[in-house]
Parts: structure tokens; C-alpha cells; sequence
């Protein structure tokens, strides 16, 4: 019994585009992680949504253009977050709602840009619906080096961050650089989201970035273990929906995202148990 279900496990690892999309999900969702923590403790869930949306007008640009549809996605995510940044500063407008204003012009003009693409491109729809399967080698690099960058950022500014995120007025009685923080960390997601997109696509893109470090969030006493908490359930969620996407034959993407959602209702069970 036990040699059989080895020999089921083993066997999708055989297949080349199988490891590959492997590889990609256990780097997306400790990347993922990385950022998603951040999200959720200051309460930007909503902005993960609004960025893969966002993007849209970049990645039907580039298929217009002919070019990488990655490239088009991160100078949307980037232009995104610099405009979200920019509006809720001068508008003096909360940032849920130039996130708001950002977003709904950003993802119109991608439909209108959408309406006037000759064909319809497997890749573009596969940035739309997400294929995971379909991750190359070049991919797997790519996401490797956006990992490090994030990584290596966000360990830089940790202690800034911090401080910005709990007393933004004490940040700026001590000199630190409040708006360029934030707009920095919009980037880092807007870059995170684009990853992500390729994966799960546009719609489902936000649950890879916030369900595992909310259901983190539960149990972790601090940020240092909550962001490894939520690597590890991410990775672990991702591997196990991958693997049942194979058996079952559904869509990879969404059945990640499912997964996902179970270990977050799971957590919250449990936690309720706990407390009761």
C-alpha cells in the first residue's frame, strides 16, 4: 500500500513541466509569504486584488507590442503602485480609495486595450486564468531573482517598516522617509502579484498572497515566525493542490487556491477551538 503510494507520488515528477511548475509554486508562495505578511498586517488585503486586476492594461500592451508579457505586467504593477501612491499624497484621500480610483482606470483601460487585440492569444490567456504547467525554465529564473531582490529589500527596511506600519507619526517625528516606504512596498506587491498572476492568474491571484499569511496570522506571536509559518503553508498548500490538480484532473491554478482556502478555514477552526 504504502510502495503504491509512493510510486503515485513519484510518478508526476517524471514529468519535466510537472517539476517545473513545482519549483515555481514552493518560490511563488515563499515570496508570497514574504510580502503577504506585510499585507495583512496593515490591513492592504484589498490592494493584492486590485493590483492583479491592474496589471491588466501591461500584459495586453505587451501582446499588442509583440513582447514579454511578464515585462508588460511588472511596468503596470510598478506604474500602479507609483499612481497609488501619488493620488492618495496629493488628493489627501484615504488609500483604500486611490487604490479604489487607481485600480477601476487601470483595469477599464485594459479591457478597452482588450477589445482591440486582432486574436486571441493562448498566453494572454493564460496570464487571465493561470497555468502553472505551463512555467519555463526562464520563468523558474525569473522568479528565483524577484524572490532574492524581495527578500533582500525587505530584510533591509525591516525595522523601517515596522515603525511606519504601527506609528506612521513617530516615523516621521524621526526622519524616516514615510511615502517612499509605502511606495516601496506597494512596488514589492505589484511585483509579488505579477509573479503570482502567471500562476493562478488575475482573478485568483490574490489568495496565493494573503489566504497562507492570514491563516499564519492566527497562530504566529511574531513577524519573524508568522512569515515562516505562512512559507511553509503556502509551499505545503501548493504542493498538495498541485499534486490533486494531476489526479483529478482539474485546473491547476484554482485548485491551489482551493487548498488554500481550506487550510485557512481549518486554521480558523482550530483557533476557535482553541479559544473556546
Amino acid at each position: 500500500m504504502l510502495q503504491a503510494l509512493l510510486h503515485s507520488l513519484a510518478d508526476p515528477l517524471t514529468l519535466g513541466f510537472f517539476v517545473r511548475a513545482l519549483i515555481a509554486v514552493i518560490t511563488v508562495s515563499v515570496l508570497c509569504a514574504l510580502v503577504g505578511v506585510w499585507v495583512v498586517l496593515r490591513g492592504l488585503s484589498y490592494i493584492g486584488d486590485a493590483m492583479s486586476h491592474a496589471v491588466l492594461p501591461g500584459i495586453v500592451g505587451a501582446f499588442l507590442l509583440n513582447i514579454n508579457l511578464l515585462l508588460g505586467a511588472v511596468l503596470a504593477a510598478i506604474f500602479t503602485a507609483l499612481g497609488i501612491g501619488f493620488v492618495s499624497q496629493r488628493s489627501g484621500l484615504k488609500q483604500d480609495s486611490a487604490i479604489g480610483i487607481v485600480f477601476v482606470g487601470m483595469f477599464a483601460l485594459g479591457v478597452t486595450m482588450l477589445s482591440r487585440a486582432p486574436t486571441y492569444s493562448t498566453d494572454l490567456a493564460n496570464f487571465l486564468i493561470g497555468n502553472p504547467l505551463g512555467v519555463t525554465s526562464a520563468d523558474l529564473w525569473g522568479a528565483l531573482a524577484v524572490t532574492l531582490v524581495v527578500a533582500f529589500t525587505l530584510w533591509a527596511v525591516q525595522k523601517e517598516l515596522l515603525l511606519v506600519s504601527f506609528d506612521p507619526t513617530e516615523a516621521r517625528v524621526v526622519g524616516l522617509p514615510v511615502r517612499r516606504l509605502n511606495n516601496l512596498l506597494l512596488i514589492l506587491v505589484g511585483l509579488v502579484v505579477v509573479l503570482t498572476v502567471q500562476l493562478v492568474g488575475t482573478t485568483l491571484s490574490v489568495s496565493l498572497l494573503i489566504t497562507s499569511a492570514a491563516s499564519a496570522r492566527l497562530f504566529a506571536p511574531s513577524l519573524r515566525r508568522m512569515v515562516v509559518m505562512a512559507a511553509v503553508l503556502g509551499a505545503v498548500c501548493g504542493v498538495l493542490g498541485l499534486y490533486l490538480s494531476y489526479f483529478l484532473n482539474t485546473a491547476a491554478g484554482p485548485t491551489i487556491v482551493l487548498v488554500n482556502t481550506a487550510a485557512f478555514l481549518l486554521a480558523l477552526t482550530l483557533r476557535g477551538r482553541r479559544e473556546a
